[in-house]
């Protein structure tokens, strides 16, 4: 019985440290998570991504290729996109 409550307690320890450690990132401005985008856009310090017209791949403004209808993650997928827009 006492293991149990013991092991119980550890959980609820590694929680809490967890959440504290958390917290104190945000507040620090490095926390480990993905950068989360509100309405506003994205987080302070976030970078903006692009979704690739043909697959729905993020990618950073820098990488992506302009294209007629969108941007796209390789050249591939913009020629792809193209023709397919050409046919009809």
């Amino acid at each position: 019985m006492i293991r149990y409550l013991l092991l119980i307690l550890f959980i609820v320890l590694v929680i809490f440290a967890t959440r504290a450690l958390r917290r104190l990132g945000r507040r620090d401005g490095t926390h480990s998570g993905s950068q989360a985008t509100g309405a506003d856009g994205p987080e302070e310090g976030g970078a903006m991504m692009l979704a690739c017209a043909q697959c729905g791949l993020h990618l950073p403004p820098n990488e992506a290729l302009p294209g007629k209808t969108g941007v796209y993650c390789s050249e591939a997928h913009r020629a792809m996109a193209e023709a397919r827009d050409g046919d009809s």
